[in-house]
């Protein structure tokens, strides 16, 4: 009975691992290769064509992601619209200048007619996150795809981000919450190379910053001078703000160049230098580009493998879960 009794148990233990397996699939570059060849040129053409009328768009994508990864995973939470009875995570406060959402749309509708009901908004996201990095002049990396979209979206949970003021030790705590280490959130932080940021985010850097200073003593005197200047006190122009490098539309280095030279415009990004866990990071990569690029490929796929709801869905519409599209 003994050799009968432990074969059961093996044959039950490798079943319940068989069953997990299958419920934490891995993420591959090759999902859609039978299912849908086409996809990743519909992103990128749709995507470059997009870019090309709008110059903001790079950045908004990419933001896009990030911000959808960091709140329930990478499930395309981020895309859900609010209804009456639930104000979805595009409009939390930290989400409201996202925008491009659309983008993602003109993707969709287009793979719909392709292949219907079988690419992801999630990863839709995901590749097009990555072609806007290469198409401006950043680095290439294989996209690991097999999302699923969630079906929860709450603007409440916006809070999560990791806001402009957070001191290095705040970043690294939000970070590590997501698997993510310190080097990652360094790396991250470098897609600021293609940001924007309006004057709410850093007027208080530059405006009555203490009892002492007028404005924040890290701060570059002269670069301090000229975002008082755009974002004078009162300021009633929602549109004004600042690049957060100096070569704004090109993906490279220079965001932590910037910060060397005292010329970061978010409290958060120019903290990076004043800690010692990540000044040594901040200057190997404004020394070396290269080095750069490669880990921010690496930390790209890290962020996509945060995981949503494994019991998700491929939305037909990205705006609304699929049980909303039949009315």
């Amino acid at each position: 009975m003994a050799p009968l009794l432990a074969k059961n148990i093996i044959q039950i233990i490798f079943l319940l691992f068989t069953i997990f397996s299958l419920s934490k699939a891995e993420l591959h570059a090759h999902y859609y290769d039978q299912t849908c060849p086409q996809l990743e040129k519909i992103v990128s053409e749709t995507v470059l064509e997009a870019s090309n009328h709008d110059p903001k768009v790079p950045a908004r994508i990419l933001r896009m992601f990030f911000h959808d990864c960091f709140i329930r995973g990478c499930d395309a939470s981020i895309l859900l619209d609010s209804t009456a009875t639930n104000q979805a995570e595009k409009d939390g406060p930290p989400n409201v200048s996202v925008r491009s959402f659309y983008v993602i749309d003109d993707v969709k509708a287009k793979l719909e007619s392709a292949c219907p009901h079988t690419v992801s908004c999630a990863d839709i996201i995901a590749i097009a996150a990555r072609d806007v990095v290469t198409m401006s002049g950043g680095p290439y990396w294989s996209v690991l795809k097999g999302r699923k979209d969630g079906m929860v979206s709450k603007a409440s949970d916006t809070v999560n981000l990791p806001a402009p003021t957070l001191n290095v030790s705040q970043l690294i705590q939000s970070f590590a919450k997501r698997g993510l280490g310190v080097k990652d959130m360094v790396t991250l932080s470098g897609g600021h190379t293609l940001g924007f940021s309006h004057c709410s985010s850093f007027v208080a850097r530059v405006h009555n910053f203490s009892l002492l200073h007028a404005v924040d003593p890290r701060m570059n005197k002269e670069f301090a001078l000229g975002l008082r200047n755009k974002c004078p006190k009162p300021f009633n122009n929602g549109d004004a703000g600042q690049f957060l490098d100096s070569t704004a539309s090109v993906f490279d280095n220079d965001y932590y160049k910037q910060l060397l030279a005292g010329k970061g415009v978010f409290s958060s990004d120019q903290s990076l230098v004043d800690d010692y866990r990540t000044r040594w990071i901040v200057e190997a990569f404004a020394r070396d580009q290269s080095l750069f690029f490669k880990e921010f490929a690496a930390s790209m796929l890290k962020l996509g493998n945060v995981r949503g709801s494994e019991n998700g869905e491929v939305r037909l519409n990205c705006r609304i879960p699929n049980w909303r599209h039949k009315y």
